[in-house]
């Protein structure tokens, strides 16, 4: 007789990459688990109770772990734990499952692409990288695990589920002196400064925005320092750039007047180059 272990996995958000985040949950769950001991006399088989034998693990002999790479503009480029936009847009992905022993254990390739020989061994060798770093932060997160069990606490999922919490991140819970309270409140606002006049009036930085209150200065719509210095220049010498443009009205009309003749005046721009549109020749007529 044996036993028989069958895993299920949820998917609780899905942001790409299914394959090697599964194989990671999957090899640390079966890694995790404890299975009842058990004893066999002739025929006889006991199975034992977890509070009368400690339960023993399963005999995993190595982790297989899977590592995905997408493929865009067909294997121009190379992108590591594609997430689900790249997944979308991306022209093939290879995913290479290995142990930390430098074993391959499967290869797929899925979309239209074909790679060539360079390829696969330079994803096989960025595997090793990766398969090395993620079974240590497994082998550390499982002895963690089970030092602490030995002491009698809890660790990682374990201590989450008594604050009703999928993450074992958590605050320490700290005691609140709920004793006179309305007294210490009371001293609290007598000793405060009182309140600042509030004021209603909405205020226009620039068009379309309008600010209530007193808080943050909406930046939306200001001048840069550069372009602040320019309005301020514009704004200062508006008066003298007026007076100046009257007067020089005032000079052209006078020279005009001046100059005026019955000649044909001819207006050039300088600045512009000669424009010389060319004609397209005509090819000489083939000859047998």
């Amino acid at each position: 007789q044996v036993w028989q272990i069958r895993l299920d996995m949820h998917l609780l958000n899905h942001d790409g990459n299914i394959i090697d985040a599964a194989s990671i949950a999957g090899i640390v769950a079966l890694c995790h688990f404890r299975r009842p001991d058990v004893s066999v006399q002739g025929e006889e088989v006991t199975v034992y109770t977890p509070e009368e034998r400690d339960p023993v693990p399963l005999s995993i002999h190595h982790m297989p772990i899977c590592v995905s790479f997408a493929f865009f503009q067909q294997g121009t480029y190379l992108l590591v734990d594609p997430s689900e936009r790249e997944e979308r847009v991306m022209d093939g992905l290879l995913v290479i499952a290995m142990n930390k022993h430098q074993e391959i254990c499967t290869i797929d390739s899925s979309g239209g692409i074909l790679l060539l020989k360079n390829q696969v061994l330079r994803c096989s060798k960025i595997t090793a990288v990766k398969v090395a770093e993620i079974t240590e932060l497994i082998q550390k997160a499982l002895e963690n695990d089970q030092k602490v069990r030995k002491e009698g606490g809890k660790f990682g999922f374990a201590e989450s589920i008594p604050n009703q919490k999928i993450t074992a991140f958590k605050m320490e819970s700290a005691a609140v002196d709920t004793n006179n309270v309305e007294e210490q409140a009371e001293e609290i606002i007598t000793k405060a400064d009182p309140p600042l006049e509030a004021f209603a009036n909405p205020v226009l930085h620039t068009p379309g925005t309008a600010q209530i209150g007193e808080g943050i200065e909406n930046s939306w719509g200001d001048f840069e320092e550069s372009e602040r210095e320019e309005t301020a220049e514009e704004e200062g010498e508006g008066d003298a750039t007026a007076f100046e443009c009257q007067k020089m009205e005032i000079e052209d009309t006078s020279m005009m007047e001046e100059t005026k003749t019955d000649e044909p005046i001819l207006l050039s721009d300088s600045e512009e180059e000669e424009v010389v549109i060319l004609q397209p020749q005509e090819l000489p007529k083939k000859t047998r």
